[in-house]
């Protein structure tokens, strides 16, 4: 077993990764680790799905690493999570067994396998200050006069990655790049696709059925715990509209409408970013995500 192997299940928002990633761990004796900016966070679990339940397979749980590890309101970032990610990473080699990477934050997955140097770029909290007085087409122009090199590199899906490309941009305009150690991973690289009307109505399923289990309930209780509407639109997506919704800024149609339109960007988004990779010479392997689960593991094992 190579000591380095990494194998990777990615794709957009709604393919089914997270089940896919665990029938496999429960047939190679591995454990996953989450490739998520939001599922870090407790009990924010319907809106960044999470779907735990996946997790078990035939009635055994597969074990997990990188969810539910902070608080609601923390700022947890790409520093952080490379660094969890290599202290998950020895620890499950040393127990002898694989390595799954599970998710679908493009910026996250690519800093997991280079040690993106960005991410030791240090905070600066005066500037975020200043930064979050911006509307998001503030920030937005604000972002896009800066390095272009950075902004290839960079994920603009939510308001927080905005706020950190701008920051990244204003310290490289005094200082060098950072340098770290990384550990040289031979991946495997799987990713999900499907066409377009397919994960769209997908996209749309999943919405409806998350609202159904009580993704605004969990909002609710995220503010009733003492969270404030900033905070959760920090989070991007589900966050920033059911909190709109909740403000009474938007009925629930135009949330449903709006989110659903925003979800489906960030998929495309998504696909965007590992295409990126792929022209960058990631090795990648395309499995088509509207066939049967049980064919898209074989063709996985086929691969291994």
């Amino acid at each position: 077993m190579n000591s380095h192997e990494l194998i990777v299940i990615t794709g957009p928002t709604a393919v089914g990764k997270t089940r896919l990633a665990a029938l496999l761990a429960s047939r190679i004796d591995a454990e996953i680790i989450s490739v998520d900016s939001r599922q870090v966070y407790r009990r924010m679990d319907i809106g960044t799905g999470k779907d735990l339940a996946d997790y078990s397979v035939e009635g055994k749980p597969v074990p997990y690493h990188l969810i539910d590890i902070r608080e609601p309101g923390y700022h947890y970032n790409i520093k952080e999570f490379y660094e969890d990610f290599v202290a998950a990473y020895k620890s499950i080699r040393a127990k002898g067994r694989r390595v799954i990477a599970c998710g679908g934050s493009g910026l996250y997955l690519e800093t997991a396998l280079a040690g993106n140097p960005y991410a030791l770029i240090p905070e600066d909290h005066d500037l975020r200050d200043k930064l979050f007085a911006l509307t998001e087409d503030e920030l937005v122009a604000r972002a896009g006069e800066g390095d272009k090199e950075l902004l290839e590199f960079v994920d603009f899906s939510t308001r927080k990655r905005t706020i950190r490309a701008i920051e990244m941009d204003e310290y490289l305009k005094e200082h060098e790049l950072p340098t770290r150690e990384v550990i040289h991973f031979d991946p495997k690289i799987f990713v999900l696709e499907m066409g377009r009307e397919k994960i769209k109505a997908r996209i749309k399923d999943r919405l409806y059925n998350r609202v159904d289990e009580g993704m605004i309930n969990e909002v609710k209780s995220l503010m009733e715990e003492g969270l404030t509407p900033e905070d959760l639109k920090y989070y991007g997506l589900e966050y920033k509209w059911v909190t709109e919704y909740l403000e009474g800024q938007v009925d629930k149609s135009q949330m449903l409408e709006k989110l659903n339109i925003s979800i489906r960007q960030f998929a495309k988004r998504q696909m965007t970013w590992f295409r990126r990779m792929e022209k960058q010479g990631y090795p990648l392997n395309w499995i088509r995500a509207d066939q049967p689960i049980e064919r898209q593991l074989e063709l996985i094992l086929e691969k291994l």
